[in-house]
Protein backbone atom coordinates (compact mmCIF):
# COMPACT_ATOMS: atom_id res chain seq x y z
CA UNK A 1 0.00 0.00 0.00
CA UNK A 2 2.81 2.34 0.83
CA UNK A 3 4.46 1.53 -2.47
CA UNK A 4 1.21 2.11 -4.24
CA UNK A 5 0.79 5.40 -2.42
CA UNK A 6 4.27 6.47 -3.38
CA UNK A 7 3.57 5.52 -6.95
CA UNK A 8 0.29 7.33 -6.80
CA UNK A 9 2.06 10.37 -5.44
CA UNK A 10 4.66 10.12 -8.21
CA UNK A 11 1.94 9.68 -10.78
CA UNK A 12 0.14 12.78 -9.42
CA UNK A 13 3.33 14.83 -9.68
CA UNK A 14 3.79 13.66 -13.23
CA UNK A 15 0.24 14.66 -14.00
CA UNK A 16 0.82 18.12 -12.55
CA UNK A 17 4.07 18.45 -14.50
CA UNK A 18 2.31 17.34 -17.67
CA UNK A 19 -0.45 19.84 -17.07
CA UNK A 20 2.11 22.59 -16.51
CA UNK A 21 3.95 21.56 -19.67
CA UNK A 22 0.69 21.42 -21.57
CA UNK A 23 -0.20 24.88 -20.28
CA UNK A 24 3.14 26.23 -21.41
CA UNK A 25 2.64 24.58 -24.74
CA UNK A 26 -0.77 26.17 -25.06
CA UNK A 27 0.74 29.56 -24.26
CA UNK A 28 3.41 29.07 -26.92
CA UNK A 29 0.79 27.82 -29.37
CA UNK A 30 -1.42 30.80 -28.58
CA UNK A 31 1.52 33.14 -29.15
CA UNK A 32 2.30 31.53 -32.48
CA UNK A 33 -1.33 31.73 -33.53
CA UNK A 34 -1.48 35.39 -32.54
CA UNK A 35 1.68 36.12 -34.51
CA UNK A 36 0.28 34.25 -37.48
CA UNK A 37 -2.96 36.22 -37.29
CA UNK A 38 -1.06 39.52 -37.18
CA UNK A 39 1.02 38.35 -40.15
CA UNK A 40 -2.11 37.29 -42.02
CA UNK A 41 -3.84 40.57 -41.20
CA UNK A 42 -0.86 42.54 -42.47
CA UNK A 43 -0.89 40.68 -45.76
CA UNK A 44 -4.68 40.71 -46.14
CA UNK A 45 -4.77 44.47 -45.57
CA UNK A 46 -2.04 44.84 -48.19
CA UNK A 47 -2.47 42.07 -50.78
CA UNK A 48 0.47 43.42 -52.79
CA UNK A 49 3.03 43.24 -49.99
CA UNK A 50 4.97 40.38 -51.58
CA UNK A 51 5.19 42.29 -54.85
CA UNK A 52 6.28 45.48 -53.06
CA UNK A 53 9.01 43.65 -51.17
CA UNK A 54 10.37 41.94 -54.30
CA UNK A 55 10.40 45.09 -56.39
CA UNK A 56 11.94 47.20 -53.62
CA UNK A 57 14.63 44.58 -52.93
CA UNK A 58 15.48 44.21 -56.61
CA UNK A 59 15.77 47.94 -57.26
CA UNK A 60 17.56 48.75 -54.00
CA UNK A 61 20.39 46.29 -54.58
CA UNK A 62 23.75 48.07 -54.55
CA UNK A 63 22.27 51.55 -54.41
CA UNK A 64 19.99 53.92 -52.56
CA UNK A 65 16.92 52.29 -50.99
CA UNK A 66 13.83 52.31 -53.19
CA UNK A 67 10.35 51.94 -51.77
CA UNK A 68 6.99 51.35 -53.41
CA UNK A 69 4.56 54.20 -52.94
CA UNK A 70 1.44 52.75 -54.52
CA UNK A 71 0.15 49.65 -56.32
CA UNK A 72 -3.07 49.51 -58.29
CA UNK A 73 -4.75 47.39 -60.91
CA UNK A 74 -4.61 48.12 -64.63
CA UNK A 75 -7.05 47.13 -67.39
CA UNK A 76 -4.47 44.56 -68.51
CA UNK A 77 -5.02 41.18 -66.87
CA UNK A 78 -2.10 40.15 -64.67
CA UNK A 79 -0.38 43.55 -64.74
CA UNK A 80 -0.26 45.95 -61.82
CA UNK A 81 0.82 49.57 -61.93
CA UNK A 82 3.59 50.20 -59.41
CA UNK A 83 4.56 53.75 -58.47
CA UNK A 84 7.90 54.15 -56.72
CA UNK A 85 8.78 56.83 -54.17
CA UNK A 86 10.92 58.59 -56.81
CA UNK A 87 7.90 58.97 -59.10
CA UNK A 88 8.90 56.23 -61.56
CA UNK A 89 5.99 54.09 -62.74
CA UNK A 90 6.46 50.49 -63.84
CA UNK A 91 4.18 47.56 -64.62
CA UNK A 92 4.67 44.28 -62.80
CA UNK A 93 3.20 40.81 -62.64
CA UNK A 94 1.11 40.14 -59.55
CA UNK A 95 3.91 38.26 -57.77
CA UNK A 96 6.55 40.81 -58.74
CA UNK A 97 8.67 38.25 -60.62
CA UNK A 98 8.70 40.37 -63.79
CA UNK A 99 8.23 44.04 -64.53
CA UNK A 100 8.64 46.48 -67.41
CA UNK A 101 9.35 50.22 -67.46
CA UNK A 102 7.48 52.23 -70.07
CA UNK A 103 4.01 53.32 -71.09
CA UNK A 104 1.08 50.93 -71.12
CA UNK A 105 -1.13 51.11 -74.24
CA UNK A 106 -4.62 49.81 -74.86
CA UNK A 107 -5.64 48.57 -78.30
CA UNK A 108 -9.13 49.88 -79.01
CA UNK A 109 -11.36 50.06 -82.04
CA UNK A 110 -10.49 53.70 -82.60
CA UNK A 111 -6.74 53.08 -82.27
CA UNK A 112 -4.06 53.00 -79.59
CA UNK A 113 -4.61 54.74 -76.28
CA UNK A 114 -1.72 55.58 -73.99
CA UNK A 115 -3.10 54.60 -70.59
CA UNK A 116 0.02 55.80 -68.78
CA UNK A 117 -0.31 59.28 -70.28
CA UNK A 118 -4.01 59.37 -69.39
CA UNK A 119 -3.04 58.81 -65.75
CA UNK A 120 -0.30 61.45 -65.94
CA UNK A 121 -2.86 63.93 -67.27
CA UNK A 122 -5.13 63.28 -64.29
CA UNK A 123 -2.17 63.66 -61.93
CA UNK A 124 -1.21 67.00 -63.53
CA UNK A 125 -4.75 68.32 -63.19
CA UNK A 126 -4.83 67.33 -59.53
CA UNK A 127 -1.47 68.98 -58.82
CA UNK A 128 -2.32 72.22 -60.61
CA UNK A 129 -5.78 72.34 -59.04
CA UNK A 130 -3.96 72.31 -55.71
CA UNK A 131 -2.41 75.70 -56.49
CA UNK A 132 -4.42 78.74 -55.45
CA UNK A 133 -5.24 80.83 -58.52
CA UNK A 134 -4.18 83.89 -56.49
CA UNK A 135 -0.64 82.44 -56.47
CA UNK A 136 -0.48 82.55 -60.29
CA UNK A 137 -0.03 85.51 -62.62
CA UNK A 138 -3.16 85.33 -64.76
CA UNK A 139 -4.05 87.03 -68.04
CA UNK A 140 -7.82 86.74 -68.45
CA UNK A 141 -9.80 87.51 -71.65
CA UNK A 142 -11.97 90.62 -71.53
CA UNK A 143 -14.84 88.64 -73.02
CA UNK A 144 -15.85 85.02 -72.52
CA UNK A 145 -13.23 82.63 -71.17
CA UNK A 146 -13.59 79.51 -73.29
CA UNK A 147 -10.62 77.57 -71.94
CA UNK A 148 -7.31 78.04 -70.17
CA UNK A 149 -3.70 76.94 -70.20
CA UNK A 150 -1.21 76.85 -67.34
CA UNK A 151 2.33 77.77 -68.32
CA UNK A 152 5.52 77.17 -66.35
CA UNK A 153 7.60 80.18 -67.37
CA UNK A 154 10.95 81.91 -66.94
CA UNK A 155 11.58 85.55 -67.88
CA UNK A 156 15.05 84.76 -69.30
CA UNK A 157 13.73 82.14 -71.74
CA UNK A 158 13.52 83.30 -75.40
CA UNK A 159 10.54 81.11 -76.24
CA UNK A 160 8.79 82.20 -73.04
CA UNK A 161 9.20 85.77 -74.24
CA UNK A 162 7.93 84.80 -77.68
CA UNK A 163 4.86 83.06 -76.25
CA UNK A 164 4.15 86.01 -73.97
CA UNK A 165 3.89 88.29 -76.99
CA UNK A 166 0.96 86.13 -78.13
CA UNK A 167 -0.95 86.22 -74.84
CA UNK A 168 -3.18 88.98 -76.23
CA UNK A 169 -4.00 86.76 -79.24
CA UNK A 170 -4.83 83.86 -76.92
CA UNK A 171 -7.05 86.13 -74.85
CA UNK A 172 -8.83 87.28 -78.02
CA UNK A 173 -9.62 83.62 -78.74
CA UNK A 174 -11.03 83.18 -75.25
CA UNK A 175 -7.99 81.43 -73.76
CA UNK A 176 -6.94 82.42 -70.26
CA UNK A 177 -3.19 82.18 -69.61
CA UNK A 178 -2.15 81.20 -66.10
CA UNK A 179 1.54 81.51 -65.29
CA UNK A 180 3.53 79.46 -62.79
CA UNK A 181 7.18 80.25 -62.08
CA UNK A 182 9.90 77.88 -63.20
CA UNK A 183 13.40 79.41 -63.06
CA UNK A 184 15.47 77.19 -65.33
CA UNK A 185 18.64 77.97 -63.40
CA UNK A 186 17.12 76.85 -60.12
CA UNK A 187 15.62 78.65 -57.14
CA UNK A 188 18.83 80.61 -56.41
CA UNK A 189 19.44 81.87 -59.95
CA UNK A 190 19.20 85.37 -61.40
CA UNK A 191 16.10 84.24 -63.27
CA UNK A 192 14.52 83.20 -59.97
CA UNK A 193 15.19 86.64 -58.49
CA UNK A 194 13.48 88.25 -61.47
CA UNK A 195 10.50 85.94 -61.07
CA UNK A 196 10.32 86.83 -57.38
CA UNK A 197 10.24 90.47 -58.45
CA UNK A 198 7.26 89.85 -60.74
CA UNK A 199 5.30 87.77 -58.22
CA UNK A 200 5.91 90.28 -55.42
CA UNK A 201 5.05 93.37 -57.47
CA UNK A 202 1.96 95.51 -56.94
CA UNK A 203 1.12 94.86 -60.60
CA UNK A 204 2.44 91.34 -61.37
CA UNK A 205 1.08 91.26 -64.95
CA UNK A 206 2.80 94.52 -65.90
CA UNK A 207 6.04 93.62 -64.13
CA UNK A 208 6.22 90.17 -65.74
CA UNK A 209 5.60 91.71 -69.16
CA UNK A 210 8.34 94.28 -68.61
CA UNK A 211 10.86 91.71 -67.43
CA UNK A 212 10.13 89.47 -70.42
CA UNK A 213 10.65 92.47 -72.68
CA UNK A 214 14.13 92.99 -71.19
CA UNK A 215 13.31 96.04 -69.08
CA UNK A 216 15.80 96.44 -66.23
CA UNK A 217 13.88 96.68 -62.97
CA UNK A 218 15.04 96.75 -59.34
CA UNK A 219 14.93 93.19 -58.03
CA UNK A 220 12.84 92.44 -54.97
CA UNK A 221 11.53 89.56 -52.92
CA UNK A 222 8.80 88.93 -50.38
CA UNK A 223 7.86 86.29 -47.81
CA UNK A 224 4.72 85.41 -49.77
CA UNK A 225 6.55 84.63 -53.01
CA UNK A 226 5.53 81.19 -54.36
CA UNK A 227 8.39 80.98 -56.87
CA UNK A 228 10.38 78.25 -55.08
CA UNK A 229 7.28 76.16 -54.36
CA UNK A 230 6.17 76.44 -57.99
CA UNK A 231 9.63 75.45 -59.21
CA UNK A 232 9.45 72.34 -57.03
CA UNK A 233 5.95 71.60 -58.32
CA UNK A 234 7.16 71.81 -61.92
CA UNK A 235 10.09 69.52 -61.19
CA UNK A 236 7.72 67.00 -59.58
CA UNK A 237 5.53 67.12 -62.69
CA UNK A 238 8.46 66.42 -64.97
CA UNK A 239 9.06 69.94 -66.29
CA UNK A 240 12.59 70.13 -67.68
CA UNK A 241 12.44 73.34 -69.68
CA UNK A 242 10.31 76.37 -70.42
CA UNK A 243 7.77 77.16 -71.54
CA UNK A 244 5.98 74.03 -70.37
CA UNK A 245 2.30 74.32 -71.21
CA UNK A 246 -0.36 72.27 -69.47
CA UNK A 247 -3.85 72.30 -70.96
CA UNK A 248 -7.06 72.19 -68.95
CA UNK A 249 -7.27 68.45 -69.74
CA UNK A 250 -3.80 67.82 -68.28
CA UNK A 251 -1.91 67.44 -71.57
CA UNK A 252 1.71 68.58 -71.30
CA UNK A 253 3.11 70.54 -74.25
CA UNK A 254 6.86 70.96 -73.85
CA UNK A 255 8.12 74.11 -75.54
CA UNK A 256 6.63 76.89 -77.58
CA UNK A 257 3.54 76.63 -79.78
CA UNK A 258 2.01 79.58 -81.67
CA UNK A 259 -1.31 80.88 -80.36
CA UNK A 260 -3.28 79.49 -83.31
CA UNK A 261 -1.85 75.98 -82.79
CA UNK A 262 -2.58 76.12 -79.07
CA UNK A 263 -6.16 77.08 -79.80
CA UNK A 264 -6.41 74.11 -82.16
CA UNK A 265 -5.07 71.76 -79.46
CA UNK A 266 -7.79 73.09 -77.16
CA UNK A 267 -10.41 72.47 -79.83
CA UNK A 268 -11.13 76.17 -80.32
CA UNK A 269 -11.67 77.81 -83.69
Amino acid sequence: MRKLARNSKGFGAQMVQAAVSAGAGLIVLASLLAAALVHAETYSSNPHKTLEEKIAAALSGGGAPVTVQNVQKTPANGLLEVTLDNGLVLYATEQGDHFVVGDLYAVRKDGLVNLAEEKRELDRIALIDGVDLAQMIVFTPEGETRDYITVFTDVTCFYCQKLHKEVADLNDMGVEVRYLAYPRGGPDSEGARKLHTAWCADDPQKTLTQLKAGVALPLSDCDSSPVTAQFELGAAMGVRGTPAIVTSSGQMIPGYKPAAELAAVLGLK
